[in-house]
């Protein structure tokens, strides 16, 4: 069919995979750094500059058509005329705090929003940092007119900046004004955050085309890093991804968004017509990386060290409430260790009962999607934690289910390309609409419960119990 590119335009860096379209294999790769971002915002321009950049020496020589990933929640206020009023605010600017608390009480609170759009309102959207705009530049704010999302931008700026401007399900999903249950703006939404109505791009279907550049290529609709990176896996219904970076997120693919009266859940669209229901917790490596400073390691000595201990960790059990935590709602909560006996206290022990108490807040999370219906089999481990032996060890057996540990890749990048791949074989007719190009899954090693699963529930069970004792009611009432 041809030659495709996917970009991703990340916080950090851009990278490009330049793909055969009928199988997949990469061909050609190109990287480029962005520049620093200073504090909550940047000139998006240093997104076009990296991108030139990173597209440099022929990269694209015979490419036909180009998916675009970017990173989510950033906000991107137009005027009249298409030019922004100020520079980009970034998805991890928490100043909208206290403006996201005021919308979840305007619209009547939690069970109201994730009634309306799926999600509770949060510091990343563009809907709080509407909020936050209005209230702290009314100026600025009165002059907003159009609103965008960073690969909603550069897939505009790639086009040309015509008329029609678009966006794709995955990426609306995370704005805070577009429900995937209905596949449908909330326009009243926007104008309760910033006082008045404004332009919103297009929605696109997951094959639909944004349009072409003025050289012919075509630009497919573009998505957002989780929603890219999940399509680059190849994962599918019954798998479900667990991010381990200082906290964590788990998400599913289900077959319908989830409403979630008390937010726990929050309903994104992927980039196949799907849904991702992602439940967050405030915990995952910062677990592993305290404990390890504590006993004078790092990660891998961590590991090593678990590895010396046993299945339930001399009984040692660590609840891992670092941060306070989201899954369970815990916000002011401490973590806490349970079990000390003089035979327990041993450094191997207390690294076991850190990873084991790492994920099973992660199982916390899991259990909530399986407790809505989703279907867990599969359960794709990412994250450089991800490689550590005590994590690959244990998983299995705490998760219920196999483990699948991927290779490094630039997934999201893969999974714009496969999505160009869709969009250019539904305009040229050898693609459905709704069925996208198979490409090869990625390269993995998979890790089964096999005899440790009777092992790994029981010490599941032995965490569920401590934690029950400790926070008695607070799971269940987060569920």
């Amino acid at each position: 069919m041809g030659i495709v590119a996917g970009l991703d335009s990340s916080s950090e860096s851009t990278r490009i995979v330049v793909c055969d379209a009928d199988t997949g294999a990469v061909i050609r790769q190109g990287y480029a750094p962005h520049p620093a971002e200073k504090g909550h915002e940047i000139d998006p321009q240093a997104w076009l500059m990296s991108l030139g950049e990173a597209a440099g020496n022929g990269l694209l020589e015979g490419v036909q058509a180009i998916g675009v990933s970017a990173q989510q929640h950033g906000m991107l206020p137009l005027d009249a005329d298409g030019a922004l009023v100020r520079a980009a605010l970034v998805g991890n600017d928490k100043r909208a705090q206290s403006a996201a608390a005021d919308l979840t009480d305007a619209l009547g609170g939690r069970a109201a929003w994730t009634q309306a759009v799926g999600a509770v309102p949060h510091a990343a959207q563009p809907l709080t940092k509407l909020r936050w705009l209005a209230r702290n530049e009314p100026a600025n704010a009165a002059r907003v007119a159009e609103v965008l999302q960073p690969h909603d931008w550069l897939v505009w700026q790639l086009l040309g900046r015509p008329a029609r401007r678009t966006t794709d399900r995955g990426g609306a999903s995370g704005t805070g004004y577009w429900s995937a249950a209905a596949g449908a703006y909330r326009p009243d939404l926007v104008e309760l955050a910033l006082g008045h109505q404004v332009r919103l791009p297009e929605v696109l279907g997951p094959s639909g085309t944004a349009g072409f550049t003025p050289e012919g290529l075509l630009i497919s609709a573009g998505t957002g890093e989780t929603m890219a990176a999940a399509f680059g896996l190849g994962v599918g219904a019954g798998d479900a991804v667990v991010s381990l970076g200082a906290s964590g997120s788990v998400f599913g693919i289900h077959h319908e968004a989830l409403a979630d009266s008390n937010g726990t859940i929050t309903s994104f669209a992927d980039a196949t017509g799907m849904h991702l229901p992602v439940v967050h917790t405030s915990n995952a490596v910062r677990v592993l990386r305290g404990t390890a400073e504590m006993l004078g390691t790092d990660l891998t000595g961590l590991s090593e060290l678990a590895l010396k201990s046993t299945p339930g960790s001399y009984g040692l059990v660590l609840l891992p409430y670092l941060e306070g935590e989201r899954t369970p709602h815990l916000p002011h909560t401490a973590g806490s260790l349970h079990g000390l006996r003089r035979e327990s206290m041993k450094p191997e022990h207390l690294a076991r009962a850190a990873f084991e108490g790492m994920l099973c807040g992660l199982a916390d999370a899991l259990d909530v999607l399986r407790g809505r219906g989703v279907e867990v089999r599969r359960v794709f481990l990412l994250g450089a934690a991800a490689e550590l032996g005590a994590v690959q060890a244990a998983a299995p057996g705490l998760f219920g289910a196999q483990v699948v540990v991927p290779q490094p890749a630039d997934y999201a990048a893969l999974g714009a390309a496969r999505q160009a791949a869709w969009a250019l074989g539904a305009a040229h007719g050898t693609l459905a609409p709704h069925e996208p190009p198979r490409w090869p899954a990625a390269a993995s090693q998979v890790f089964e419960p096999g005899e440790d699963l009777p092992v790994g529930q029981a010490v599941r069970q032995q965490y569920i119990a401590v934690r029950e004792e400790s926070y008695a009611g607070a799971f269940l009432s987060s569920q």
